[in-house]
């Protein structure tokens, strides 16, 4: 099958499924798959022109909301960090979009880029996952009773506290919007949202539960998604020399499988242990970090 804005032949079922599997894998840690879904699009089906992003965010708008819809019905959607999320990648996603079409059009330049954000993360994942309290973590939250019950028992400026399995937690709304604001940057230039980095940050250095924070990541990077391929369709017209528009067709196609496989991971996360899940992330992002680093320098 052809896309013609991407300019490639690619087959529809290994385009759906392949967003099917990651997207099922990677939507438990609140992370929507896009992530991954560009290097494959870029090394697999050599879709390097800077209008990947855009599509990127066009597979994010169709498959998130099955994902954000089920955490919504578990009652697991922390909606201040949803929002801190939101406002704070927002404008982020803005800057990052245009410093991708001004000063990194060379996909080779942009794969070094990626490959640095991918391993930032990678390293951060695991190190939380090598930590000793991990395991505690996880069993008290599998095993510790009102898994669903999360209640949001303080809201300000300063602070946010809410119960979740039994257990006390809190953040500052500041510290966590200023950091969604560089977020963005890098996540509009990556053509991701924003969310895929945030939600392992919120998970190892603010330290959330990666039940509660997924919904809220995945909300987030929704909104952004939403406004970055608005804003890449308004750079279309500013820089007509550049493929920039997104591919609908393309796009469309990644996202129904993500659709599907978001829903559901969303209603499998409750099952898989925390460990498990930080492992298949921190894997897969740092196989393809240091596939890119690598690249670059050979």
């Amino acid at each position: 099958m052809y896309f013609p804005i991407a300019d490639i032949h690619a087959n529809p079922l290994i385009v759906f499924f392949t967003a099917f599997i990651v997207s099922f894998f990677t939507s438990m840690g609140g992370i929507s798959g896009a992530f991954l879904l560009l290097p494959f699009q870029m090394s697999i089906l050599g879709y390097t022109s800077p209008s990947v992003s855009a599509t990127n965010h066009v597979f994010n708008i169709i498959a998130i909301p099955s994902g954000v819809y089920r955490y919504i019905k578990e009652k697991r959607m922390l909606w201040p960090l949803a929002k801190t999320i939101t406002f704070g990648t927002l404008p982020g996603v803005f800057i990052g979009a245009w410093i991708r079409i001004e000063f990194l059009p060379d996909p080779k330049n942009f794969k070094v880029f990626a490959g640095g954000v991918l391993l930032y993360i990678g390293l951060k994942l695991l190190k939380d996952i090598l930590s000793k309290n991990t395991g505690k973590d996880t069993r008290q939250a599998i095993t510790g009773t009102g898994f669903h019950s999360l209640t949001v028992t303080d809201t300000s400026f300063k602070k946010v506290r809410f119960t979740f399995g039994g257990k006390l937690y809190a953040y500052a709304p500041l510290t966590i919007y200023v950091l969604c604001f560089f977020v963005g940057i890098i996540g509009g230039i990556y053509g991701i949202g924003g969310g895929s980095i945030i939600a392992p940050v919120l998970v190892t250095l603010i330290g959330l539960p990666v039940y509660v924070i997924a919904g809220a990541a995945l909300l987030g990077t929704f909104v952004t998604s939403v406004s970055g391929v608005i804003f890449y369709n308004f750079l279309a017209y500013a820089y007509p020399h550049i493929t920039i528009a997104p591919d609908w067709m393309l796009g469309t196609l990644f996202g129904s499988g993500g659709f599907l496989g978001m829903y559901f991971g969303a209603r499998s996360q409750k099952h898989v242990k925390e460990i498990y899940i930080k492992s298949i992330l921190a894997g897969c992002i740092l196989f393809v970090a240091i596939k890119y680093i690598v690249g670059f320098l050979i």
